[in-house]
């Protein structure tokens, strides 16, 4: 037990405590008694399991105390807290100190406690030894420490407040607890005092985070939920139950010039307390080699967790240099993060082209870049769909497509660039037939990747292979359980399914996440609207920020309703819209029951390039057409077995 000798009495109110908690302790009141005492000190902290530092005002600024952490930090058995609530000194800060200020000697205080679980657990132990009175406690071995990782302002992750714990109902998903080979790999802090360099430190998390992924025996949350917990402090306990997984890994980087600083943390979930640390100082030009490192290092961290008598799981080594589809050059590399965190943002057609204008760059310094080329196939597919005019769309999914192929060229193992060629074939060239093989490639490649998996799920479910899509989007909402956007599109794979009120959970879900996401109420107001719940429906439609689906879904109600007038007024504004929202006209004729329109407007849809026309062949509200020969002749001329 090392604190400042002012601080005598909490300390000993300490050592007591743990006493009766069924710990030996080594302490002295005299740490400045001379050389004798020194020598004692420091065989106690060469041979004792664990060091509790007591930081406060005054140890903060004692050279003993200072001394003593250190050897205990460096020994890797340092358990601090915190008597007052004085933050560590500086070369402490990484060490999260239990906060004991308004502590008053109770054993069972969970503050305590927090202590008690630490010291247990890395000496592999239960929760705690068994208490014992305080006149049994002479005599006995102290347990051994744990170092608790700072998961809290300095590691920049955030609480969600209250977080639900997913439920898939409809037989989609259901929760379970966290498995042993379950891992989440949370946003690095970027400690280079300059918030333009976030994105760096989020590439170096995302890029272990595949590697980590690619790994068979191991299973890792997906970067939207991890990225949840970034701006306010959350323990790591609640963290690793709220995404249900068994470890952690925090990190932070630090980037100066051609200088860095990559520091790693794995925490046990199960006990916030850190399993394995180590900290990395290399030239910038070496970062894919510390990615690689990083990632071995933590793979067999995990897999010496696991090791059972009968064997761990397999691990298999990562390259040391490179990973699927990735580059040697640092200025390739660079441009790529950069452009990724600006597609990922996606603000408005500025920051879309800002990201295409990056990722080009990237594959000016490395025309080779894989990724990069799978990148650029994803921005120009998204420009087109939402911000280029139909005329010239047919341009920029060519070149989406050509991106696409290239990037499969130079890394065919590559799941997210089949995914993507996938993507691209189905909405840009309306082709369901070509998009099957890239689609069913990215799933045999891809089983730990949730955006592949959810690309998939969604495939399947507008070509009507509803049990693949279910599948799929289940192991998907696995891996990235508080994402938004993966609730709503599990929600579609249900509508789609027309398993209405099974749909209702996810969009629901979906909005209690993110209550602006858009086309979650248009979903929800599809949803009700099958189940004939009419005037929630249009509540839901109403509510729906993306004016052709509120339109849309309006005009479809109100003609329901018997409320004409509104009918008619809602469909006149949406037609102002105009080609962009030839599909939507085409529901809403045929929810009308004028069936030549809807076909005009389908067909007419099918040859301006309005990819709207690929959800056909599984949008209920199109049901009516189906028995028509014209509208089967459509489908199989986009792909669709029917």
């Amino acid at each position: 037990m090392s604190y400042a000798r002012a601080d005598k009495a909490h300390a000993a109110r300490i050592v007591a405590a743990l006493e009766r908690a069924g710990h030996e302790v080594w302490w002295d009141d005299l740490f400045e008694g001379g050389a004798l005492f020194a020598t004692k000190i420091e065989a106690a902290l060469r041979g004792c399991d664990v060091v509790v530092v007591a930081w406060s005002r005054q140890a903060v600024t004692s050279d003993w105390v200072r001394d003593e952490a250190a050897v205990g930090r460096d020994r890797k058995r340092l358990v601090p807290v915190s008597l007052d609530g004085s933050q560590p000194p500086l070369g402490f800060g990484q060490y999260h100190a239990v906060d004991l200020s308004r502590w008053r000697g109770d054993v069972a205080a969970a503050e305590f406690q927090a202590v008690v679980r630490g010291i247990a657990a890395v000496a592999g132990q239960a929760m705690s030894p068994s208490p014992r009175p305080a006149a049994q406690a002479a005599g006995m071995r102290a347990a051994v420490w744990s170092r608790r990782r700072a998961l809290g302002a300095a590691a920049g992750v955030a609480a969600l407040g209250a977080v639900t714990v997913v439920a898939w109902r409809g037989g989609m998903f259901a929760g379970a607890g966290a498995a042993a080979n379950t891992v989440a790999v949370l946003p690095f802090v970027n400690l280079s005092g300059d918030r333009n360099q976030d994105y760096f430190a989020d590439g170096i998390a995302e890029e272990v985070r595949a590697t980590l992924a690619r790994q068979p025996a191991f299973r890792v949350t997906a970067q939207m939920s991890s990225g949840v917990f970034r701006q306010k402090v959350a323990d790591a306990i609640t963290i690793a139950g709220t995404l249900g997984v068994a470890f952690l890994l925090a990190g932070s980087v630090r980037r100066s010039g051609d200088v860095m600083r990559i520091t790693a943390d794995l925490v046990d979930g199960h006990t916030g307390f850190s399993r394995w640390a180590q900290t990395f100082d290399r030239p910038s030009g070496d970062i894919f080699a510390v990615q690689a490192q990083i990632a071995n290092a933590v793979l067999h961290a995990l897999a010496a967790q696991l090791a059972a008598p009968s064997g761990g799981p397999s691990v298999t080594a990562v390259a040391p240099a490179r990973v699927i589809g990735s580059t040697t050059s640092l200025v390739a590399y660079d441009a790529y993060l950069r452009g990724r965190a600006l597609y990922e943002r996606s603000e408005d057609q500025a920051s879309e082209r800002a990201a295409l204008a990056q990722f080009d760059a990237a594959l000016a310094a490395d025309p080779n870049f894989a990724a990069a080329h799978a990148a650029r196939a994803r921005s120009l597919t998204t420009i087109a769909n939402q911000f280029g005019e139909i005329a010239r769309a047919r341009d920029t999914y060519d070149a989406a497509v050509a991106a696409a192929r290239r990037a499969i060229a130079l890394a065919p193992d590559l799941a997210d660039a089949h995914s993507t060629l996938g993507v691209v074939l189905f909405q840009g060239r309306f082709d369901a037939r070509a998009a099957r093989v890239p689609f069913d490639r990215s799933r045999e490649l891809g089983p730990g990747d949730a955006a592949v998996l959810g690309r998939f799920a969604m495939f399947a479910a507008r070509t009507g292979r509803h049990a693949d899509a279910a599948v799929a989007m289940r192991e998907s909402m696995a891996l990235d359980p508080l994402n938004p956007l993966g609730h709503l599109d599990a929600g579609l794979v249900e509508y789609a399914a027309r398993r209405y009120a099974a749909s209702l959970v996810p969009l629901r879900l979906a909005l209690a996440e993110s209550p602006r996401l858009a086309r979650v109420h248009a979903a929800l107001g599809d949803s009700l609207l099958q189940r004939g719940e009419l005037r929630q429906s249009l509540a839901a439609y109403a509510a729906e920020p993306l004016a052709d689906l509120r339109l849309t879904g309006v005009a479809i109600v109100q003609w329901r309703l018997g409320n004409r007038p509104a009918a008619r007024t809602a469909l006149a504004e949406l037609v102002t819209r105009g080609d962009q929202v030839l599909y939507q006209q085409a529901q809403v004729f045929t929810q009308w029951g004028d069936l030549p329109a809807a076909l005009a407007r389908l067909q007419r849809a099918r040859s301006v390039g309005d990819s709207g026309v690929t959800y056909a062949n599984s949008d209920p509200l199109l049901d009516p057409l189906r028995s028509d020969a014209r509208f089967t002749a459509l489908l199989r001329g986009l792909g669709f077995t029917v």
